[in-house]
């Protein structure tokens, strides 16, 4: 059987390049780490690949606004290839700078059809830069592929423009009943979604932390999974070994066991 492909873009400031490959990897893709300037000269390389990440940190400074430059670039350069990705029922997944650049590129959630921007992260209702961890839930009735069998996520997030924002009412309610929310920010005692500082971090529109496209395959959410690959990321993993309640690894992976798992049952 041939072996799932991942590619992660890289350059201009985005830093999360090597615990999304590890993700991927230990989930069991072979991973592929490609500059955008590099990809840009040869944009027909994408069709080789199953699933596209794009990934955290701050493409371009987060100049004109975090994920402009970088979205505008991609959406630019490599328009006609994401759509035939796209089509052609492969994933995408964009986590923190690479979800402020798939909402303003218009790939997520696509209500209205492919590069129209309909959503927006704007700065966090705080004003200031967030570094902590957030627990996420599942919304039950989500089309997302990679939320699959997961209810509470812990994961930390790392942000300062991360409130999410519809661009209409009528966009908000399209994305509660179309089954386009896949996670909110939570309550970790009692799971369900709150709008209380700290729990939700930024403000968010109906606690909403992730959403996906209407097949579920195209994914987009501010903290970071890639970020709890080990148990031992978990802030209070001694306490979970002093109680039995350690993970064998961690929970984040889940995410990206989801995408290559549907990866290998539906196209390779």
């Amino acid at each position: 059987m041939s072996s799932v492909k991942t590619l992660v873009i890289t350059g201009f400031g985005l830093n999360c390049e090597k615990e999304t490959s590890v993700a991927f990897e230990t989930a069991g893709s072979e991973v592929e780490r490609i500059h955008l300037n590099d990809l840009l000269e040869t944009p027909e390389k994408l069709s080789e690949f199953h699933i596209l990440a794009f990934i955290g940190g701050f493409s371009f400074g987060d100049h004109l606004g975090a994920g402009t430059v970088f979205s505008n670039r991609v959406k630019y350069g490599l328009r006609d290839q994401l759509e035939e990705f796209i089509n052609n029922g492969k994933l995408i997944i964009g986590i923190c700078n690479g979800f402020q650049t798939i909402t303003r590129m218009g790939i997520v959630p696509a209500i209205d059809g492919l590069f129209q921007q309909e959503v927006a992260l704007q700065h966090n209702d705080s004003g200031v830069f967030r570094d902590s961890w957030v627990t996420l839930k599942v919304n039950p009735n989500t089309n997302c592929v990679f939320t699959k069998g997961i209810d509470l996520l812990p994961v930390p997030i790392r942000h300062g423009e991360g409130k999410f924002m519809a661009i209409s009412d009528e966009v908000l309610n399209t994305l509660e009943e179309n089954g386009h929310v896949a996670l909110r920010y939570a309550d970790p005692v009692s799971g369900e979604p709150t709008a209380e500082f700290p729990l939700n971090p930024n403000g968010s529109q109906n606690e909403i932390a992730g959403i996906c496209d209407k097949t579920g395959r195209v994914f987009g959410l501010m903290p970071h999974p890639e970020a709890y690959l080990s148990p031992f990321n978990h802030p209070h993993w001694t306490h979970q070994k002093i109680n039995g309640s350690l993970p064998e690894e961690g929970l984040g992976l889940k995410i990206f066991r989801n995408a290559v798992e549907f990866c290998k049952e539906n196209l390779v």
